[in-house]
């Protein structure tokens, strides 16, 4: 199939359902090629495919938790011999290295084959000593939920709600990222054709036209999954409807080494994949590293060694380590971080080498670069960068060190690195993160038994785990006379 044959259309009660107007995905490697269109919805499609959601909604509900987990694997069975080409495209579409596509289509599976063992120990009713009262307290599915996921991992990412919001009871409504919607389409239309009719939807479209998904009265929940600006505004539209939020939102995640640490081939490939992973547009990535300032040049160097290797080019290309930005917005956003850096007087240092022929034809492209003890109150330090720039920062006080970053807006993830497991655990236990690491970080790291998500301004909710299940679920309470 060629690019412009590729069209995927929105997923409504288990048909595919074309639209008048199509929207054209492109290459972030090579801006000018078109990898294929996907359907423009209307805000009227959004409130038919809501609708489909809410008829399927009882029958579904009404179902074993065991029974629907079932079916949600049961789905899965189809899409073996596909897995290839929609990793393939995803690469295309999204521009990250073809292992790491192959991969988030493996964790989807992965993460909703963990959702699906938590359902023979979901507990849904607990009954209270009487008296004075007999009572029951249900946990019950909330109803129609609507997941709006990012480009980064957008299958990964959907495995930590999808499948558990399903398997708690609900139906839902799936809203893929506008810049790479084809394979995840690809891959739930397949899906929805195996489970019942309306239980699982895909609307792909504009912002504005797809708002509907946020503000129709009969979604109960919304899962939203990006940067803390959206989340803000996800949560002011889900306030109309008074609908519950999940939110996943920004991190601008510490890496605290503390001065025991072994610099060692093995601790500084952890720390640098840990930070340029997906060409360091991963939420969990480390952000900054702070390192006491008698290790600093060490760690320097050792981390500028380790990323000399990186080779940026096209994700298909099997010799290339790191693709490019997914759009051309976030490649400036970068880049103004690191000019503004320099006019301050840090020193930026860029390392590896690019394709030439990638970057002649207009790919989103950046280099690695580590920022050196920069000003605190640069952008490359006090926002999420969400690309390829690293700053490392001295620090001579741990205590204080902690006690700061415990009061920044940012509270997704965090990492400790020394080879005294109990001193680092010691120091872990007091960051106020969602979730803190010990000698290792990202998603690589992610235990998918346990729940994610963030303090402060880095989410509301949890997503994955017994917590996961139960963030889909409302507390009915039945009480009668003793």
């Amino acid at each position: 199939m060629s690019s412009t044959d590729l069209v995927t259309g929105l997923v409504i009660s288990g048909e595919t359902v074309t639209t008048a107007e199509t929207i054209p995905v492109h290459d972030p490697s090579r801006p000018d090629t078109v990898v294929g269109r996907t359907a423009a919805a209307t805000p009227e499609d959004c409130e038919r495919a809501v609708a489909a959601a809410q008829r399927a909604f009882a029958d579904w509900a009404a179902r074993s938790a065991a029974e629907r987990a079932e079916l949600v694997l049961a789905a899965f069975e189809p899409l073996a011999g596909s897995a290839a080409a929609r990793a393939e495209i995803l690469t295309r579409e999204n521009g990250k290295t073809l292992q790491e596509s192959q991969i988030d289509l493996a964790v989807f599976e992965g993460r909703s084959r963990v959702a699906a063992a938590l359902a023979a120990d979901f507990e849904t009713l607990t009954t209270l000593p009487a008296p004075p009262f007999a009572t029951r307290i249900h946990r019950v599915p909330a109803g129609v939920v609507t997941v709006i996921v990012p480009f980064n991992w957008p299958l990964a990412i959907l495995g930590a709600s999808l499948p558990y919001a399903l398997i708690a009871g609900n139906t839902a409504v799936v809203k893929p990222p506008p810049t790479a919607p084809l394979a995840m389409t690809q891959t739930l239309q397949v899906m929805a054709q195996v489970l019942p009719p309306g239980v699982l939807n895909v609307v792909t479209g504009a912002n504005d036209a797809v708002q509907p998904l946020l503000t129709d009265p009969r979604v109960q929940h919304i899962v939203f999954t990006g940067s803390t600006a959206a989340g803000r505004a996800i949560m002011s539209l889900a306030s109309q409807s008074l609908a519950r939020v999940t939110l996943e939102l920004g991190g601008n995640d510490p890496a605290i080494l503390l001065d025991d640490v072994r610099l060692d081939e093995s601790t500084v490939g952890a720390l640098a994949g840990a930070a340029f992973m997906t060409t360091g547009q991963v939420c969990m990535a480390v952000k900054r590293v702070y390192v006491p300032r008698p290790r600093y040049s060490e760690l320097v160097d050792a981390v500028g060694a380790a990323l000399d290797g990186q080779r940026v080019g096209n994700g298909l290309d099997s010799r290339t380590t790191m693709g490019p930005l997914n759009t051309a917005r976030q490649r400036d956003i970068i880049q103004e971080m690191l000019d503004q850096a320099r006019a301050k007087g840090a020193e930026v240092r860029e390392y590896g080498s690019a394709d030439q022929a990638a970057v002649a034809a207009g790919g989103h492209f950046l280099r690695p670069a580590l920022v050196l003890d920069p000003a605190g109150d640069l952008r490359v330090v006090t926002e999420e960068q969400f690309g390829p720039a690293l700053p490392i920062l001295a620090y001579d006080d741990l205590d204080s060190l902690v006690d700061r970053l415990n009061t920044e807006w940012s509270g997704l993830c965090s990492s400790v690195w020394s080879p005294d497991l109990d001193r680092a655990t010691a120091v872990a236990g007091r960051l106020r993160t969602g979730t803190t690491w010990i000698n290792q970080a990202n998603a690589s790291a992610c235990d998918d038994r346990a729940p994610f998500g963030g303090f402060r301004q880095s989410g509301v909710g949890r997503e994955m785990g017994p917590e996961g299940l139960l963030e889909f679920t409302e507390t009915h309470v039945v009480t009668a006379p003793a």
